[in-house]
């Protein structure tokens, strides 16, 4: 295998790349070149628009962590920040104070909306961003791709009381940052997602991969709005490469993260077995040939394998860099052909 393509959301995802990144480097993985590239397809719709600025919260991940800017503690922003312009802000009483840029992570966000408002796409904007933080270290074996270069927001129906509806609809940021999931999420609504297209690339990456890897990213906000750009679930069921998914829900919980409530609001049980069955087989008009759960939750596996889906128990926690290759490796092994 020399070409990957990993459909991936914030942190879950950008650890997991690490560690394949890892493995690749180390040759932990069978059957996979030691000059295999990686092709990177990142969720866009948790961006948003912020004192001015365009924030890809997603890609920015990605890209600090493969670029070792990220900060470990927090696993999103940059390593050693400050938050000077967050406080001279808040002293000035703008909002919204719930969503902090630091210092040096803005620096980021300044150019990407320059580049914007000069008629840059998004796309191109990733690529010379990624000039800094993925090609001295990887050359062109790495790429970062936005699932579209249109604008396309998750949002949340959360209760409210004081709403003649019963409910008001938040931006998917703020019922994560702010609200920090703690209200239920009655539904998810993602604007601009029909009528979107697929960032340039982004087909012919899934198209032409020797695999396709989902790994334990959000299922129904970053993964799943990935899925729902009109023609990439085409091209997952049309790839010759072998498709393969990794739990991000391991003893009937998320790990980090709160897919545990938005998979209660789309009514798909928490569960590994349940979400790799929401994804489907290949064989069954789904996504995926193999699904990997958490050795804790082995006894899913019969479950799995009846809905058409090859299927293994290994540990899935991301402790370290060696973990995260072995679970890379398990992947690749599981729809080895």
């Amino acid at each position: 295998m020399r070409d990957i393509t990993v459909l991936s959301g914030g942190m879950g995802g950008a650890r997991f790349l690490r560690g394949l990144l890892h493995g690749i480097e180390h040759r932990l993985l069978p059957g996979v070149a030691a000059d295999a590239r990686v092709t990177v397809v990142a969720n866009t719709a948790d961006d948003l628009w912020i004192h001015g600025l365009k924030v890809c919260p997603d890609l920015d991940t990605v890209m600090y962590t493969l670029g070792d800017g990220i900060d470990p503690g927090r696993g999103w922003g940059r390593r050693d920040e400050t938050w000077s312009t967050k406080d001279e802000l808040a002293a000035y009483g703008v909002e919204p104070t719930w969503f902090g840029l630091g210092d040096r992570d803005l620096a980021t966000h300044l150019v990407r909306t320059q580049m914007l408002d000069a008629g840059y796409p998004l796309s191109q904007v990733t690529e010379a961003l990624c000039r800094r933080w993925l090609t001295p270290t990887f050359g062109d074996r790495v790429r970062l791709l936005p699932m579209t270069d249109d604008r396309v927001e998750t949002h949340i129906a959360v209760p409210d009381a004081d709403s003649p509806s019963g409910r008001r609809v938040v931006h998917f940021q703020e019922y994560w940052v702010r609200l920090r999931a703690a209200v239920p999420a009655e539904a998810v609504v993602v604007v601009g997602l029909d009528d979107a297209t697929p960032g340039p690339g982004v087909v012919d990456a899934i198209t032409d991969a020797d695999l396709v890897v989902l790994p334990p990213s959000n299922p129904v906000v970053s993964v799943g709005t990935i899925l729902g750009v009109p023609r990439v679930r085409e091209a997952l069921t049309a790839t010759a490469a072998p498709v393969v998914g990794l739990s991000p829900i391991v003893g009937g919980s998320h790990v980090r993260g709160m897919a545990e409530q938005l998979l209660t609001s789309i009514g798909v049980e928490v569960s590994a077995a349940a979400v790799g069955l929401h994804y489907g087989a290949r064989a069954d008009g789904g996504i995926l040939d193999g699904w990997l759960v958490d050795e804790v939750d082995a006894d899913t596996v019969d479950r799995v394998l009846a809905g058409g889906l090859t299927c293994r128990a290994v540990p899935l926690m991301m402790t370290d860099l060696d973990a995260t290759a072995a679970m890379a490796a398990a992947a690749v092994e599981l729809v080895a052909r």
